[in-house]
């Protein structure tokens, strides 16, 4: 997590108390106890009023993902993504995402070099040909890594971890939101209290 919003669960809990009070958020946000905080949360989430959980939002710069796993990601809409571009960027032969069952499996993981291999040994004749990047990319694997730096409110983390944190979501993208999780653990206990187990869960 490279940024957040500083005091994410104070204000999200005097964005909850203004609901209700003729008392503007800058001065509920002054009074606020801890202990009022954690009460203004947990009702709201439990009673289903998440519009206040929005005002918090958390970034991240998330290195060594799959293009399989990004193209996942990006379908959670409420969010704003700035992704390395393959058009721009050489990729380099050794930047790519074996899966778990096909590295502890000797044969499936020389298959899965060898086909690798003959992709990006095409994409380098094809660059010697002068064809561009952003053409050349056709043949590289969704294996190949990527950066992206993700900014997600709260409310939508929620939605995030309620999918990508289940046994039965794919285990790259399950992996990745395991380490979101711990991350806003440490700004937002609170909000993010009911996936706590999750941070610890091993899945091998």
């Amino acid at each position: 997590m490279i940024s957040y919003t500083p005091n994410p669960e104070k204000v999200v809990a005097a964005a909850i108390r203004q609901c209700r009070s003729s008392i503007g958020a800058d001065k509920i946000l002054s009074e606020l106890r801890d202990d009022d905080v954690k009460r203004l949360i947990r009702n709201c989430i439990e009673m289903g009023h998440l519009s206040p959980i929005e005002h918090a939002s958390f970034t991240f710069l998330i290195e060594g993902i799959s293009r399989v796993t990004s193209h996942q990601l990006v379908r959670h809409r409420i969010a704003s993504y700035s992704q390395q571009s393959h058009r721009v960027v050489k990729i380099d032969p050794k930047n790519f995402v074996i899966p778990p069952s096909i590295e502890s499996n000797p044969e499936a993981k020389k298959i899965f070099m060898e086909a690798l291999n003959q992709c990006m040994e095409a994409y380098e004749k094809l660059l010697s040909l002068g064809i561009s990047r952003e053409d050349a990319r056709y043949i590289v694997p969704q294996a190949v890594g990527t950066s992206i730096v993700v900014t997600m409110n709260a409310r939508e983390l929620l939605h995030f971890f309620s999918l990508r944190l289940m046994v039965d979501s794919q285990w790259e993208i399950r992996e990745m939101a395991k380490l979101m999780l711990r991350e806003v653990l440490k700004v937002a206990p609170t909000i993010f209290e009911k996936f706590r187990d999750y941070a610890l869960t091993s899945y091998n």
